[in-house]
């Protein structure tokens, strides 16, 4: 039990080495859309290795607010009639774990 997160682990050092190696690289460049894309495709690793390990983005924008994946942080007047018990905002995304909620949505639901 005490290893059991150790293949995840193990795959997601590939991505601490990538990091380090742009900070590294990021103390004498001055080229910002290089730096840009260096984090757009460490982010992008990381992503694909936690989605092969079964971890599910939730897309909360625009959906109806459900208790079951959304947490509701604040309620704002909807921009339009149709906007009403939607989330209209994702302050922070959620995450499932092979069908299981393992982070809510944290959103703004329009009134």
């Amino acid at each position: 039990i005490s290893t059991a997160s150790g293949s995840v682990i193990k795959d997601i050092l590939g991505t601490l080495d990538d990091f380090e190696r742009a900070i590294a690289n990021n103390e004498n460049s001055e080229d910002v859309t290089a730096l840009k894309e260096g984090f757009n495709l460490i982010y992008q690793k990381l992503l694909n290795t936690l989605v092969a390990k079964g971890l599910e983005p939730m897309n909360a924008k625009g959906e109806v607010f459900d208790a079951d994946k959304h947490e509701a942080i604040t309620q704002i007047p909807a921009p339009t009639e149709e906007d009403k018990g939607k989330c209209v905002d994702v302050v922070e995304r959620g995450y499932k774990l092979k069908g299981q909620v393992v982070r809510y949505a944290k959103v703004v639901v329009g009134q």
